[in-house]
Order: C-alpha cells, then sequence, then structure tokens
C-alpha cells in the first residue's frame, strides 16, 4: 500500500486552465481546470512499483516520460485538483499490487484419455473416406 506522500506531492507540477463546455460568464473568466504533471522515471516509489506502474501506464506517458493527468468535473479549482490526485492515487495502487504467481498444472488422466480416444476417432474416420476397392 503507497501513499500519495509529500515528497510525491512535491514530484508533481500543476497547471491550472479554462474549463470547457456550459457554464454561462463563470467559465470564461475562471481557470478550474487542474492539470496535473508527473514524472514517475524521477520519483521516489520503490523500484518494483516504479517498473510495473511504467509497464501498465505505458500509453498514457508523454514522448517526455510524464503523466499527465487533467480534471474539471468540478466548478471549483480544489476539487479539480483533489481528484486528479485521487486518480493519480489509483493509477499508482494498481502497480503497487505485485501480480499473482502463476501455479503450473497438468491436464487430468481422464482429459488426457479422452482427448486421445477423439484424435483416434478423428483419423479412423478420415482413412474411411478414401476409395473403396473391392
Amino acid at each position: 500500500m503507497v501513499a500519495i506522500t509529500d515528497s510525491l506531492e512535491s514530484e508533481v507540477e500543476l497547471t491550472f486552465s479554462r474549463s470547457s463546455g456550459p457554464g454561462g460568464q463563470n467559465v470564461n473568466k475562471v481557470n478550474s481546470k487542474a492539470t496535473l504533471r508527473w514524472n514517475p522515471r524521477t520519483s521516489s516509489l520503490p523500484e518494483s512499483t516504479k517498473t510495473r506502474f511504467l509497464h501498465q501506464n505505458a500509453n498514457k506517458l508523454t514522448v517526455a516520460g510524464d503523466l499527465v493527468i487533467s480534471s474539471d468535473r468540478f466548478r471549483d479549482q480544489k476539487k479539480n485538483v483533489d481528484d486528479c490526485f485521487a486518480k493519480l492515487r489509483a493509477l499508482i495502487q494498481h502497480a503497487s499490487v505485485p501480480p499473482k504467481a502463476r501455479k503450473k498444472t497438468k491436464p487430468s488422466k481422464g482429459s488426457l484419455r479422452r482427448k486421445e480416444t477423439a484424435k483416434r476417432t478423428h483419423k479412423e474416420k478420415k482413412q474411411n473416406r478414401g476409395r473403396v476397392r473391392f
């Protein structure tokens, strides 16, 4: 369980801009959209979490390697900032859980037997399709 600490908050760059969509006169003069920019390669995350994060979110990274998260769901700038951090927290939490180790399994003896009999009957069916000789 990795939490967003003060050191992680210091690695984040926040910018604000005007939101899109309806809102009347308020939308034209208030910068309520929050955009969070964070570089996971230079972050203070543990190495294992960092490699899983980079692998899972490779399509969300820019050419420079930054992760850009934006939010304009709310009319309040602070709520949009909190929403950006919540999205980042969810991505980090997903990457912090290591995958389960795969257990090797063998097919059962009954399934191997059924497979062999099915192959044998299929082979006999194909061989019986040939030309009939008297």
